[in-house]
C-alpha cells in the first residue's frame, strides 16, 4: 500500500487542494450528520452534472470539448470540507455493527440522557460525547487518490503525529482501524481514536473520534467497536491531567494539512 509520505511528496508537485475548515463547537449528532449529508449530496450533484456534460459532448462527437468541460467542473466544482465538533452523549452504530454490542436498553439510555443512532458509516458501536474531538472530512478523493485504505491510514497518521507532540506513542493494530496505545502488549491494548467513514462517488463523510478529555465511563455500557477484552483510553488518562481542546484542534489541523498535502482555510481557532 502506498505510504502517506509518498502521497505528501506527490501532492507537493501539484497545485495544493484547499480544504474549508469549520469548527462547529458543540452540536447535536443528528444536526451534524444532516450537515455532512448536505455537503456530500452537493458534491455528488456537481460530479454527476460534469459527467453528464462530458457524455453529452462525446455523443455529439465533441470529445475534446467534453473532456475540457469535465476538467473545468472538477477544478471549480466539488469542494473539500473539514468539520470539527463535540457532541452531547450519543452512541452510534455502524452499518456493519451488531446490536448485541450495546449492553443497555432504551430505558437505561433515556435515564442516562444518551442518544442512539444507527448510521451509514463503517464500523461497529462507539460513543461520542463532551471532551472528545470528532472530525468529519468531506473530501473528493478523486482529486487525491481512489484508495479508501490509504485514506484511513492517513487519518490514523494525523492522530498518531498529534499524540506524538504530547509524548504519547500512538500506533496501529493489524486488522483494526483506529489509533491504539501498546497494541502489541497483551492485556494493555487500549484504543484512543476510533475511525469510521462512508464514501459515495469517492466523496467521504463521517470520520474520526479522538478521546481527549472524554468521560470513559460511557464506554462501559457498550463493547467499543465490537472488540472484546480491550480497553479504551484518552489523552487525559494517558497524561494524568486535562488537555486543552483548542490546542489539540490546532495541532490536528496542522498535521492534517501536512499529511494530506492540503491548505486548510476557514474559521480560525
Amino acid at each position: 500500500m502506498q505510504s502517506y509520505c509518498t502521497f505528501v511528496r506527490m501532492r507537493s508537485a501539484k497545485n495544493m487542494q484547499k480544504v474549508v475548515f469549520q469548527d462547529l463547537g458543540q452540536m447535536e449528532y443528528q444536526a451534524a450528520w444532516d450537515y455532512q449529508e448536505a455537503l456530500l449530496r452537493e458534491n455528488v450533484r456537481i460530479k454527476t452534472e460534469a459527467r453528464q456534460l462530458a457524455e453529452a459532448a462525446a455523443t455529439e462527437g465533441l470529445q475534446e470539448q467534453g473532456a475540457a468541460n469535465s476538467g473545468r467542473a472538477q477544478n471549480i466544482g466539488t469542494a473539500h470540507h473539514l468539520l470539527l465538533v463535540e457532541h452531547p452523549p450519543v452512541y452510534t452504530l455502524g452499518k456493519s455493527g451488531h446490536m448485541e454490542n450495546i449492553l443497555i436498553g432504551e430505558q437505561r439510555m433515556r435515564e442516562r440522557g444518551v442518544q442512539f443512532f444507527r448510521t451509514n458509516r463503517g464500523g461497529d458501536i462507539t460513543y461520542h460525547g463532551p471532551g472528545q474531538l470528532v472530525g468529519y472530512p468531506i473530501l473528493d478523493l478523486e482529486k487525491f487518490y481512489t484508495d479508501i485504505g490509504l485514506y484511513l491510514r492517513n487519518l490514523e497518521e494525523v492522530t498518531i503525529q498529534v499524540l506524538g507532540e504530547y509524548g504519547i506513542r500512538g500506533d496501529r493494530s493489524p486488522g483494526e482501524t483506529g489509533v491504539w496505545i501498546e497494541p502489541g502488549v497483551k492485556g494493555r491494548e487500549r484504543k484512543i481514536c476510533a475511525i469510521g467513514v462512508r464514501c459515495s462517488r469517492w466523496i467521504t463523510m463521517h470520520g474520526f473520534a479522538l478521546n481527549v478529555n472524554t468521560d470513559l465511563s460511557w464506554f462501559g455500557d457498550i463493547i467499543p467497536c465490537g472488540i472484546q477484552h480491550k480497553q479504551v483510553t484518552s489523552m487525559e488518562k494517558e497524561l494524568g491531567g486535562a488537555v486543552d481542546m483548542g490546542e489539540v484542534k490546532a495541532k490536528w489541523l496542522r498535521r492534517f494539512g501536512a499529511v494530506f498535502g492540503v491548505e486548510v482555510v476557514g474559521n480560525e481557532l
